[in-house]
């Protein structure tokens, strides 16, 4: 596309099914470079962002060099490199935390940085790495970053403060080469939209019985919010469009609840946690709490508790956890509830995103273009992969495929 030879490049690495790509689209960035190792995800991404080359490989395997030739790069300028990797956090009797086995993914963030030497980085992670023990972590990092030629600062950041209806607290580590203006934190910009504003003019689901066998229907959708309505595709942002069917609802599988769980749903009082399921019922005049990704496929593949509805007796959807994470209608997620959860839950809300990839704009002395060009949406049998099927997709060889210890369909409550 022409655009791109005009717009900033950026690069995500462990990039899930995209939430920060998103978010530095939205902001101006032209995202070239994706990088995963889970396959189920890369395969999410691929659909979502048609024209960005996809990786599926564990970071530790990569270099800068080889990210560049993989995707066409070259020796382009790369104006961004961001992700957020998981980590430990602190390491006990007294050792260097970046030395710590289990922040290895850390490690190789810093090394790409410097690798592929961006104008700027954006590391993005739990709120805790700046408290108690792990404070320790943090301060090894910032000087990791300053040995390496990079002016590092770190904030935490609550994305209700920043346009979303959800309470979710993100640390952000953001960095500038040496040559260039060091970013500002990003400021707040006042009070959020309310769960009714995110979901209030979506269908029930429940009328819809082939939503029981399947994640789509055609639908009408109700009058809509500001945010809503940026979230149908009628924003502002400087976002690639992208050509999809309006009154298509995706992502919105239902789950078949028993009867004596639907009437403990009704029953729980609006922001109370319903003392069985422990789900908490959402308030439709107040913020989301923290939607949670559960755990891996390695790790017993358990999922996160997802919210009660405000007034159906069920769990949401992932179409409105969508919502409610601020991904816009056109973008979706794996076909099944736990790995549509999972992939939600795992990203940073696309509008954060927006609002660190725009400061990063901002210090770099460039403004946000929009695009001219609308994309198209990729296969839609990439969001049906399995994890088996999604690596031999993908090429990777046994022994790099993930396993599940327990059945997708095992995990509707």
């Amino acid at each position: 596309m022409s655009e791109q030879r005009n717009r900033p490049l950026g690069i995500d690495l462990f990039a899930g099914a995209g939430g920060m790509s998103l978010g530095f689209e939205q902001a101006g960035f032209d995202v070239v470079a994706a990088i995963d190792s889970d396959p189920i995800h890369c395969a999410t991404h691929a659909f979502n962002f048609p024209d960005c080359p996809t990786i599926c490989s564990d970071v530790a395997r990569l270099s800068g060099a080889a990210i560049r030739a993989r995707t066409g790069i070259g020796d382009r300028e790369i104006e961004a490199v961001f992700g957020g990797a998981p980590c430990q956090g602190f390491s006990p009797m007294g050792k260097r935390a970046l030395d710590d086995p289990r922040n290895a993914l850390v490690r190789h963030f810093v090394r790409l940085v410097v690798e592929l030497q961006p104008a700027y980085f954006a590391f993005e992670n739990v709120p805790g790495l700046a408290r108690g023990k792990h404070q320790q972590f943090l301060d090894e990092l910032l000087v990791e970053f300053a040995a390496h030629g990079y002016t590092p600062t770190a904030g935490i950041f609550n994305a209700c403060n920043y346009g979303l209806p959800q309470d979710r607290k993100r640390l952000f580590l953001l960095g500038a080469r040496r040559d260039r203006v060091c970013p500002a934190l990003p400021a707040a910009a006042g009070a959020p939209p309310t769960v009714q504003d995110a979901i209030g003019d979506l269908p029930e689901v429940e009328r819809f019985p082939e939503l029981l066998e399947r994640d789509w229907v055609e639908a009408q959708l109700g009058p809509p919010s500001a945010y809503a309505r940026a979230l149908r595709g009628q924003g502002q942002a400087c976002g690639y469009r992208r050509n999809y069917t309006p009154n298509l609802l995706t992502a919105s599988r239902r789950t078949a609840h028993a009867q004596r769980s639907r009437k403990r749903f009704a029953a729980t009082p609006f922001g109370q946690i319903e003392r069985i399921s422990r789900f908490l019922k959402l308030d439709p005049n107040a913020v989301c709490n923290t939607l949670r990704a559960g755990t891996a496929s390695n790790r017993g593949a358990h999922t996160s508790p997802r919210p009660i509805h405000p007034y159906t007796p069920r769990c949401i959807t992932n179409r409105e956890a969508a919502r409610l994470h601020g991904f816009p209608d056109w973008f979706r997620v794996h076909a099944t509830k736990w790995h549509g959860f999972r992939q939600i839950g795992n990203a940073v809300p696309p509008p954060l995103a927006q609002v660190v990839g725009g400061e990063l704009l901002h210090a770099s002395g460039q403004s946000s273009q929009m695009p001219a060009s609308t994309l198209a949406l990729g296969d839609s049998q990439l969001l049906k992969l399995t994890a088996t099927q999604a690596a031999r997709h993908y090429g990777l060889p046994p022994a790099d495929r993930p396993q599940r210890t327990r059945s997708v369909s095992a995990l509707g409550r």
